[in-house]
């Protein structure tokens, strides 16, 4: 759907309100960048609020309570790991009590842990060993009907999940048993294969390059991010409105799916993701990362915005193209289109999106690449609010 007169206008309205205008003159610095931490926050808009409401299924209250107990637990997942030392075992958001919980292996000093606001689970395995295990599996060949595998600290292993139509496949049967030779592995099945979202060209979308149409993840000083399969090597981007935006400065795909083009020709840069008329505008005001668990919500061309929960991180998630290490996986749905768009909680950047399975009828999963890797990557600065 193309942009309405009346969100461009109010786009316009905001621009002039600031530095926003100038902003993108200003040099891309090294990665050591203030928008790895939080600024001050204001208020959750009304619109974020009503898109959890509609996707989580909670009250207007409740999702308040919990974007304030995600921003405190997302504080406290740093501390609480300090604490642990070596024998931290991952962490997760528990959106029932509202507490971040640790996980930590015999010997740690649980009240150092406690003392931190975080709830304390024993477990057998460091994550230090689990992220060993999952690193010998990435070293491996999967077959297709591997979707992908990540550490999961609650089960306290490695979790490979396996498309059901081809559990009983000799390759994936071989796969499973050299990745349980790597560490502690529990099989999953999943209904669906992980595939990428980018789309062919239509009329009237974020950027175009090639015959592909993707959407714009996160604007940083002198250009923005985007998913690396995006990228189809024919140089030019264009806009939503057809016109020359830059070109793609670096990409990767597979083994990673992340890239950045630059902005010119008019063109200029925003701490702003796109509510498509949905909701309102977000403002990004930096890149601290959510804990497992909390409340994540996507912009994207294609189906806009939705919302969802945080469900595993570094993901190895095995595409036909390839694997892609380190991603981040959500229920959040998502469409052929919304390809590198905006993965944000609360007012915090989290990434840009790679591929998934499901629709936004149904329901799905969703992967992204996480920001931070990203920036630190190119040697990008987020431009933030």
């Amino acid at each position: 759907m193309r942009r309405t007169t009346a969100m461009r206008t109010a786009l316009s309205a905001l621009l002039l309100l600031g530095t926003w205008a100038t902003a993108s003159a200003l040099p891309a610095s090294a990665t050591d960048s203030p928008a790895h931490t939080a600024k001050t926050a204001e208020p959750a808009s009304g619109a974020l609020v009503s898109a959890m409401q509609r996707d989580l299924g909670l009250t207007k209250h409740q999702a308040l309570a919990r974007l304030a107990a995600e921003k405190t637990a997302t504080a406290v997942e740093a501390k609480a790991k300090r604490a642990a030392g070596s024998a931290y075992g991952g962490s997760w958001f528990d959106a029932g009590s509202g507490k971040l919980t640790v996980a930590v292996t015999r010997g740690a000093n649980t009240a150092a842990v406690r003392a931190t606001g975080a709830a304390v689970r024993l477990v057998e395995h460091s994550a230090r060993e689990l992220d060993a295990a999952k690193a010998r599996i990435d070293k491996l060949s999967a077959p297709k009907g591997v979707g992908s595998w990540y550490v999961d600290p609650k089960a306290g292993s490695v979790v490979v999940n396996v498309v059901a139509a081809y559990r009983s496949d000799n390759d994936v049967q071989a796969f499973l048993a050299r990745a349980r030779k790597a560490g502690p592995v529990e099989v999953r099945q999943t209904d669906h294969a992980p595939g990428t979202l980018a789309a062919g060209t239509v009329g009237g979308d974020p950027y175009y390059t090639g015959n592909v149409r993707c959407s714009i993840g996160f604007s940083v000083y002198g250009g923005f991010i985007t998913a690396g399969h995006c990228d189809q090597h024919t140089g030019a981007v264009y806009g939503w409105d057809g016109s020359y935006v830059g070109n793609f400065q670096g990409s990767s795909f597979p083994d990673n799916d992340y890239a950045w083009v630059n902005v010119g020709s008019g063109w200029w840069t925003v701490p702003v993701v796109l509510g498509w008329g949905t909701v309102s505008d977000q403002l990004v005001r930096g890149s601290a990362e959510a804990p497992v668990g909390a409340s994540i919500c996507r912009s994207g061309s294609t189906s806009h915005w939705h919302c969802g929960t945080v469900l595993a991180k570094n993901e190895t998630v095995n595409y036909s193209q390839g694997a892609v290490y380190q991603m981040t996986k959500t229920n959040v749905c998502a469409e052929p289109g919304d390809s590198g768009g905006s993965f944000i909680s609360g007012d915090q950047a989290q990434g840009v999106t790679s591929g998934g399975w499901g629709n936004c009828t149904s329901g799905g999963e969703t992967w992204f690449q996480p920001v931070n890797e990203i920036l630190n990557r190119y040697g990008l600065t987020l431009h933030t609010a």
